[in-house]
């Protein structure tokens, strides 16, 4: 561990560091007057920290026993906001193994409180990740260290897993068909009130054991959250149908592809969204100052969270990967004649598709292209940006050149071989797109499938007709 400088009000072991959360609550504590440690297993990714100098750093496992009690060793207070939200096996168990073990070795190290953030919910059955985090919270509250369960909504913040999900959703999907669940109530709170409320609860009375709801002032449906953010961001109206039939699983996926939120973190989060989230007590704010400006309403909370962010971004993006795609069919559009009498006279394969079905396919192929490129395209850094833009022309340049090959030079053969190229582009399109989630290089890797089968077609065509 680092050396750090005195403090007066005690030492605070803050883990989780490294999420948004945390990231937020250390500078919080520091200005608070805590000494503050934090515990990571991988100190590489605390660079960059603007506080990294002002805390100790401890390497650990939160998963170790050993480790734990090493850490906590001195700590008046400790925060957990740990959860293993990484769709990699059982996060169920592996959270309840997790905060038992932490919490043994909270009690053996004399931690005089405890500071979980837990997230709002009703009573009665609750998704699996409601109720592993409601499950979290009762085997801390049992081990004996008086430990405050702070349960929090839709966290309002640029870096926030669920802000992030709200705002790609609402500035990729002007009008959309959503889940009936969408009309649910929430009460979001700004990500700036949540620390608040976290570094507060490290003074509370040794007496108290117990849960605290926190929220921001409004209750909204997630679909009202949608239209409130893009009228305050100037997106213009969204337009959103509910229907019974989608359910979360299928919708996480649906969101993986949509928005960069990984499938394995939006399965968890839609979830949630089937149970309301509101406040049932605000007994806290009896208990602990209210944040200096009071509770940031909803509006004011996205106006901070997207100081840093381009709404029209994704917009743009959109624009530009349309106009390369769209060129290229229709340039190949008017370069095809299936009904020329060249083409009549071919002789074909068997399994040639009938004609009807090659408007319909590239029509489907082409919308996907141009929406999966977009969002790599939004979500990379301005050179791999470029890049991909400069690779997705070359490919529709392609596409658009077997159509005047095989259709208007009549050279199946050369068609084929142009075919074949294309085939390789579109599957580097696709090994472009994977680290941006598997959805969106899975309709990438469709469109190479299908200019593979092109490539077939058009030898096959060649070689029966020399």
């Amino acid at each position: 561990m680092s050396s750090s400088p005195d403090a007066s009000r005690g030492l605070a072991l803050v883990t989780g560091a490294t999420g948004y959360i945390g990231g937020l609550l250390v500078p919080a504590l520091l200005e608070r007057g805590w000494r503050v440690r934090v515990l990571t297993r991988d100190e590489r990714r605390l660079n960059g920290a603007e506080w990294l100098d002002r805390v100790e750093v401890a390497p650990g496992d939160a998963t170790d026993g050993t480790d734990l009690r090493t850490v906590l060793a001195g700590a008046d207070v400790a925060y957990y906001l740990l959860h293993s939200m990484d769709g990699d096996g059982d996060f169920v168990r592996r959270d309840r193994a997790m905060a038992q073990t932490f919490a043994a070795a909270a009690a053996a190290s004399d931690v005089r409180r405890i500071v979980y953030l837990g997230g709002l919910h009703p009573d009665g059955p609750l998704s699996p990740h409601l109720a592993s985090r409601v499950e979290v919270g009762r085997i801390l509250l049992a081990s004996g260290v008086p430990t405050a369960v702070l349960q929090a909504g839709v966290v309002l913040g640029d870096g926030s897993a669920s802000f992030d999900m709200l705002r790609h959703l609402t500035e990729r999907l002007p009008a959309f068909v959503a889940p009936k669940w969408l009309r649910n109530r929430i009460q979001p709170i700004a990500a700036a009130d949540v620390v608040h409320y976290l570094a507060e609860a490290a003074s509370l009375d040794p007496s108290l054991n117990r849960t605290f709801d926190i929220g921001g002032p409004d209750v909204l449906t997630y679909a009202e959250m949608m239209r409130r953010y893009a009228r305050d961001t100037g997106l213009g109206r969204r337009f959103i149908a509910t229907v019974p039939v989608l359910t979360p699983g299928l919708a996480s996926h649906w969101v993986g592809f949509v928005t960069p939120v990984p499938a394995a973190i939006a399965r968890p989060l839609v979830g949630s969204l089937v149970h309301d989230a509101v406040c049932r007590e605000d007994d806290l704010l009896s208990l602990v100052p209210e944040p200096a400006e009071g509770r940031t309403g909803y509006d004011e909370a996205v106006s901070r969270a997207t100081e840093g962010i381009d709404p029209t971004r994704w917009r743009r993006s959109l624009r530009r990967s349309a106009a390369i795609v769209g060129g290229a069919a229709l340039t190949g559009s008017l370069l095809t004649t299936p009904d020329s009498r060249w083409y009549r006279s071919l002789s074909t394969p068997r399994w040639q598709p009938p004609p009807w079905a090659f408007p319909l396919v590239w029509s489907a192929l082409y919308t996907e292209v141009a929406i999966v490129s977009a969002a790599v395209v939004c979500e990379s850094a301005d050179d791999e940006g470029a890049s991909y833009e400069r690779a997705l022309l070359a490919d529709m340049a392609l596409n658009a050149a077997w159509s005047g090959l095989f259709f208007r030079a009549h050279a199946p053969g050369a068609a084929a071989l142009a075919s074949g190229t294309l085939t390789v582009s579109a599957t580097d399109l696709a090994r472009r797109a994977l680290p941006h989630g598997r959805g969106k290089a899975a309709g990438l890797a469709a469109y190479a499938l299908w200019c593979g089968f092109a490539t077939a077609l058009s030898a096959a065509i060649a070689r029966r007709n020399r």
